[in-house]
């Protein structure tokens, strides 16, 4: 393939921005987004989160470090499509197995590089995030109005439910890892919506037996491996698409369970609560996004990738709408004022909007895993206490 064959990014409203094809060659349709970190692309490919999204770096330079094997957040590459300014023309990292370009074209992912992406994240910035589409090889000859036309025919993100696509068919297991004098906390529930390898990983190191379950699992299922609190993880799609799930959260609240949600996982927690959601204009996505942790006053640096937030009020305690007590928000984008965390007062439960393993960094909200953990301890401790005392 020549890497030189003209390839064009088109967006929903019109505009048109030309390159050079990256990747393979083809068609691909899907939400044009931007994304600010400046290093970790691999983990940003691999994100299921991304399914369903063309994937616009606003850093310039992109590939230098090329692929490995070691630093895939799961099993592919989930972007329906990717979009550069200066793809590196060489690969310089003693853990590169191959180039960007390669694993592109291995996985279907159609690309075009040499796009003045400053100028294309200005328009989704002022426009927001849109339907888009890029063309190369044979449908690089389409005519400009043919192409418009099959962006304009393709499905929103509104009201998209991806999680079947990105899920696990199967149960998997990941066994804790933890020192001899460390604690075992039991089987953690884990429903795998996107889940990331870097999630479970820090999940395990905390004591619990990690099973990553199916999407479609049925709240007997997930009672069944006898679990000692529930997780749900990052995902795409729109919260509003979600009911099953949204159904099984509740149950697994009624239950008792302690829970922690993220990204995703914090968008149907608050709709399990009672709460709404909404489609934010251009959305967060990067590893570089401001959040005012509440209680403490302390600024994190997260890393984000969501278009959806919880519509809650910032200030002060509120009820749940669906009878679950005492709700607050615990985190606050500083950008935007977005809702960024939840916190269950009544109830073992809270979420964060943002992803707290943070894969390729930064590393400010690892204590959250932390904090699942000691909430988890302490409902068990809870727990053993009422049954000693009605014995």
């Amino acid at each position: 393939m020549n890497q030189h064959d003209p390839a064009v990014l088109v967006l929903e409203d019109g505009s048109r921005y030309p390159g050079q094809a990256y990747g393979a060659r083809g068609r691909t349709l899907g939400e044009a987004v931007f994304t600010t970190g400046m290093t970790g692309y691999q983990e940003t490919l691999t994100d299921p989160s991304y399914a369903g999204q063309i994937v616009v770096q606003t850093a310039p330079h992109i590939g230098n470090t090329g692929m490995n094997d070691e630093d895939p957040e799961s099993r592919r590459i989930w972007v329906s499509g990717y979009v550069v300014r200066d793809p590196s023309r060489v690969v310089s990292n003693f853990r590169a197995t191959r180039s960007l370009d390669d694993d592109l074209a291995a996985n279907g992912i159609v690309g075009v590089s040499g796009v003045d992406t400053r100028a294309l994240t200005r328009r989704l910035r002022d426009a927001g995030a849109m339907r888009a589409g890029v063309f190369s090889g044979q449908d690089a000859a389409l005519s400009p109005d043919e192409q418009l036309a099959i962006v304009r025919a393709s499905p929103e993100m509104s009201g998209l439910n991806l999680s079947a696509e990105v899920s696990v068919s199967a149960v998997s297991i990941t066994e804790a890892v933890v020192s001899d004098d460390g604690d075992r906390l039991g089987r953690l529930a884990v429903l795998d919506l996107g889940v990331k390898q870097s999630t479970i990983d820090n999940l395990a190191r905390r004591g619990f037996e990690v099973h990553v379950l199916p999407q479609d699992v049925t709240l007997e299922q997930v009672l069944a491996i006898h679990p000692v609190a529930a997780f749900y993880s990052n995902g795409p799609g729109d919260p509003e698409a979600s009911d099953d799930h949204v159904a099984l959260l509740r149950g697994i609240l009624d239950a008792g369970l302690p829970f922690f949600g993220i990204c995703f996982g914090n968008q149907l927690l608050g709709r399990a609560l009672g709460l709404g959601t909404y489609k934010l204009p251009f959305g967060h996505r990067g590893i570089n996004q401001p959040v005012l942790d509440k209680a403490t006053g302390r600024v994190e640096i997260t890393a984000h990738n969501h278009g959806f937030a919880v519509d809650a009020p910032i200030d002060g305690i509120f009820e749940s709408p669906n009878g679950y007590g005492r709700l607050q928000v615990s985190h606050v984008g500083l950008n935007d004022a977005v809702v960024e965390g939840l916190n269950a007062l009544d109830i073992p439960a809270f979420s964060v909007q943002y992803h707290p393993e943070a894969a390729a960094g930064p590393h400010d909200a690892n204590y959250l895993f932390d904090r699942f953990a000691a909430m988890v301890s302490a409902t068990q401790a809870s727990t053993n206490s009422t049954s000693e005392e009605n014995n």
